[in-house]
């Protein structure tokens, strides 16, 4: 019998190896599919420019692309409308999040079903109400316009996000500060925010990522050529450079700079790990 066993196990042994290494190497095949545009990306930005005397990989079209469009300023108005999207999502997914987490009721029922049937709807069947009605305030053409289209357009999605997270911290904390003298406002203030930090990091991800990449909206809603943002801009700069693909490409790479280098940075904080002793000892 134990003979058996110690024959069995190198070849179970073997076995589990092969496996691993079979998975890996889908995973791997997986990885490389995804990431070969990006590849595709970064060889083109740096292939010399059309008609130009340089060979090989060079800066020269960043340079290029620096010098000869507005690309630093549609960088900016991309930035500010997307940071200012996503903190005016937050301030209002966190608390109508919390309501979806906590409350309960008919009324906490419809609001959460209100919430699902907008979502579900795509943003263009709001681009032509929503153009009326900006237009009569005088918000077509303007960065804020924008702006608010952004938030209304991930805050659904955004307070699914939030009430989702906002399930996961237990309630005895508030309850703990309830008896210590906090309010709701308080408890929530004080416990459950400060404890929702991957939360929120994630919900802002996203609403960044809806502002930064939109160009149906901006399109629609953006004349003059110093409000463009990124996506326009890319677009216009390509209807001109069709057949030289190194700027424009370039132009892209520096477009995935911003969200890469956010994530990048944000990353250490997502942990879900932060609250597990909080209820230690009860």
């Amino acid at each position: 019998m134990t003979l058996a066993i110690s024959v069995a196990n190198p070849a179970a042994r073997r076995s589990r190896r092969r496996r691993e290494w079979l998975r890996t190497l889908v995973l791997l095949a997986i990885t490389l599919v995804l990431l070969g545009p990006i590849f595709v990306i970064f060889g083109l930005a740096l292939r010399p420019r059309l008609y130009s005397a340089l060979s090989g990989p060079t800066l020269d079209t960043f340079a290029y692309v620096l010098r000869n469009t507005d690309i630093l300023l549609w960088l900016r108005n991309s930035l500010g409308v997307s940071l200012i999207a996503t903190a005016l999502s937050l301030l209002v997914a966190a608390p109508a999040g919390y309501v979806l987490s906590r409350g309960r009721g008919r009324v906490v029922s419809l609001y959460s079903t209100a919430i699902f049937v907008i979502q579900s709807f795509p943003i263009v069947v709001f681009v032509i109400p929503m153009f009326i009605l900006l237009s009569k305030i005088g918000l077509v053409d303007t960065l804020s316009g924008v702006a608010v289209i952004y938030v209304a357009s991930s805050a659904s999605v955004a307070c699914w996000m939030m009430a989702a997270y906002f399930d996961t911290i237990p309630t005895d904390l508030e309850e703990a500060a309830w008896m210590d003298g906090c309010g709701v406002f308080g408890a929530f203030l004080r416990i459950v925010l400060p404890n929702s930090l991957p939360g929120i990091l994630s919900t802002a991800i996203y609403g960044f990522l809806v502002a930064w990449n939109d160009y149906l909206v901006a399109l629609v809603f953006l004349r003059t050529d110093s409000r463009y943002t990124l996506p326009v801009g890319l677009q216009t700069f390509f209807q001109q450079n069709q057949t030289d693909w190194g700027p424009v490409m370039a132009c892209a790479v520096i477009m995935l700079l911003p969200p890469v280098v956010i994530f990048a940075c944000l990353n250490r904080f997502f942990s879900v790990g932060g609250i597990g002793g909080s209820l230690a000892g009860r």
